[in-house]
């Protein structure tokens, strides 16, 4: 089971409830949102209004990343507005295990983040405790950036680390995805991709965007030995 997660971040908010309606028909599983304060990253986003805004729009789960000082304290808030999936960063995060255990008591499903410079050990102590991990492919703040390659290794290391400590958590890749890479970001263990600019920004559109990714995971899954194990 894989599951395409369609960025905001790259969508036209002139238009955002027909450009999530789209997304949707053209089959993502998810919508995701990022939020950023200006302070952890260096640009400033979507807040608790935009979230409760495409929970008007949209059945699908919100996927909400939190790159923002002090998450604890707007955590309720993001919740209350109708985020399905919480996720947020291990840098500079002392309180991650509290904060995680919050995420759990308000409802909604919870998930820890690295930065591309981040270690995959780091977040190997609290991995018991998420539903999710997200890998950073590029250094976060800005949509349309290139893919990092050098991170799949990483993301490799992780996925063995879930298969030991919690096999049925999530591992999400976020940055640069597109058809070209995609494959390859599934190969190293990925099960959930999130894309912004290949989605939205897609010169034949939404639908012809979200088609390209799904054919390069569907080939990928059908060419590999567990799929040729099953079949």
């Amino acid at each position: 089971m894989y599951y395409l997660s369609a960025s905001i971040l790259s969508a036209d908010f002139s238009n955002l409830s027909d450009q999530i309606r789209k997304a949707e028909d053209a089959g993502v599983n998810w919508i995701h949102i990022d939020v950023m304060d200006g302070h952890f990253v260096p640009n400033i986003t979507m807040g608790p209004f935009i979230v409760e805004t495409c929970r008007r729009i949209t059945s699908l789960p919100l996927d909400v990343h939190l790159m923002i000082e002090k998450p604890e304290n707007h955590i309720q808030s993001f919740i209350s507005a109708g985020a399905n999936w919480v996720s947020i960063h291990i840098e500079d995060n002392p309180n991650v295990h509290r904060t995680l255990q919050l995420i759990h008591s308000l409802g909604s499903k919870a998930g820890i983040v690295l930065n591309p410079g981040t270690p995959a050990q780091s977040v190997e102590a609290v991995i018991p405790f998420v539903d999710l991990v997200l890998v950073m492919t590029v250094n976060p703040g800005f949509s349309g950036q290139s893919f990092i390659p050098q991170i799949l290794g990483k993301i490799s290391t992780i996925k063995n680390m879930l298969e030991k400590h919690n096999p049925e958590a999530i591992l999400q890749v976020d940055g640069g995805i597109n058809p070209q890479n995609i494959s390859a970001v599934a190969e190293a263990g990925a099960n959930c991709f999130v894309a912004a600019t290949a989605i939205f920004k897609h010169p034949q559109g939404i639908a012809e965007g979200v088609n390209s990714l799904r054919t390069q995971i569907q080939k990928k899954m059908r060419l590999s030995p567990q799929a040729q194990e099953r079949g």
